[in-house]
C-alpha cells in the first residue's frame, strides 16, 4: 500500500506557532525530513521510532540535492509510510513546494500542504511592524534576492512600485547590492528598512535603517529577512515608533467619545 506525504509549514521558529495540524501530523509520522531551520524545540514533537532525515541545503552548501530529496519522500511513501517533508514557515512560500508536488505527482503519490506561519509574518509580528496600514501602503510584495538561476534578472521596477512594503525573503549578506538594486529600481534612499533574523525565537536581532545606510548595518547571522517600507517606522525598534494623529476622516477623530464609551463598558462590567 503507498503511504501519504505531508508538506507541512513549521512556521518562523516558535514551536507554539505550529498549527494544529501540523502538530497531530508530526506526532503520527512514520518519517520526517526537515530542513536546517527547523528547530530542534520542533523536532522534539516528532514520535521517538520515526525515521529524521535532514536534508536541509543552507547558504549554497548543498549536502542532498533537489532530486535526491524528491526520490527520498517518493521512496519512503512508496513503502506505506507516512512521510513529512517539514519545512520552515510556509511550503508554498519560497520553499520549493512546487518541484515537489511535480514529483509527486509524477510518481502518483498521494500528498497534502498543511500551511504555515510564513517568516514574513512571524518576523513583522515580532518587530511590531503592520505590513499594511491605511496611510503608508495598500499592497505587499514578497520577493527573494536569491533565484535558482543567478543570471535571471529580477524586475525589480515592477515589483517595488505602487508604494507597497516589500518583504525580501534570503537577502543575503551583501546589503550593499541589495540597496543599489531597490534604489535603482525607484525606491527613496531614505526608505526605512529593517533587517530582522531569528524571527519569533529566543536569538532574535533587528537592525533598523535607510537604502542608503543599510550597507553599513551589521550583518545578522541567517535565517534573516528585509522589510521596506514607511511601515518600519512604525515598528517596536523604530526611533519614531508611533502612530500619525488620525486625519479627520478617521474614527478616531473624537478620543473623548471613546473614553466615555470605555468607561462604560467598565460600569458594565463590574455590575
Amino acid at each position: 500500500m503507498t503511504g501519504k506525504v505531508f508538506l507541512v509549514g513549521a512556521g518562523p521558529g516558535d514551536p507554539e506557532l505550529l498549527t494544529l495540524k501540523a502538530l497531530r501530523i508530526l506526532k503520527s509520522a512514520d518519517a520526517v525530513l526537515h530542513d536546517d531551520l527547523v528547530s530542534s524545540e520542533i523536532l522534539s514533537v516528532v514520535q521517538p521510532a520515526a525515521q529524521l532525515h535532514n536534508v536541509g541545503k543552507r547558504c549554497g552548501s548543498r549536502r542532498i540535492s533537489q532530486a535526491e530529496i524528491n526520490f527520498l519522500m517518493i521512496a519512503l511513501a512508496s513503502t506505506g509510510l507516512t512521510v513529512v517533508r517539514l519545512k520552515s514557515g510556509d511550503p508554498t512560500v519560497f520553499g520549493r513546494c512546487g518541484e515537489e508536488i511535480e514529483a509527486l505527482r509524477k510518481a502518483n503519490i498521494e500528498f497534502e500542504i498543511v500551511p504555515g506561519v510564513t517568516s514574513a509574518f512571524g518576523a513583522a509580528a515580532a518587530a511590531q511592524i503592520p505590513l499594511t496600514h491605511r496611510q503608508f501602503s495598500h499592497s505587499l510584495v514578497f520577493l527573494t534576492a536569491h533565484a535558482a538561476d543567478h543570471s535571471a534578472s529580477l524586475e525589480w521596477k515592477r515589483l517595488v512600485g505602487g508604494g507597497a512594503t516589500l518583504v525580501i525573503y534570503m537577502p543575503g549578506s551583501d546589503y550593499r547590492e541589495l540597496s543599489a538594486r531597490l534604489m535603482n529600481a525607484g525606491l527613496s534612499p531614505e526608505m526605512p528598512c529593517a533587517v530582522i533574523s531569528g524571527a519569533t525565537t529566543a536569538r532574535q536581532k533587528t537592525e533598523v535603517s535607510t537604502l542608503h545606510a543599510l550597507p553599513d548595518v551589521r550583518r545578522l547571522p541567517t535565517p534573516a529577512l528585509v522589510i521596506v517600507g514607511e511601515v518600519v517606522t512604525l515598528g517596536q525598534y523604530s526611533e519614531q515608533a508611533q502612530f500619525p494623529i488620525a486625519n479627520a476622516d478617521s474614527e478616531f477623530v473624537n478620543p473623548s467619545g471613546l473614553y466615555d464609551i470605555a468607561r462604560f463598558a467598565i460600569k458594565e462590567q463590574i455590575r
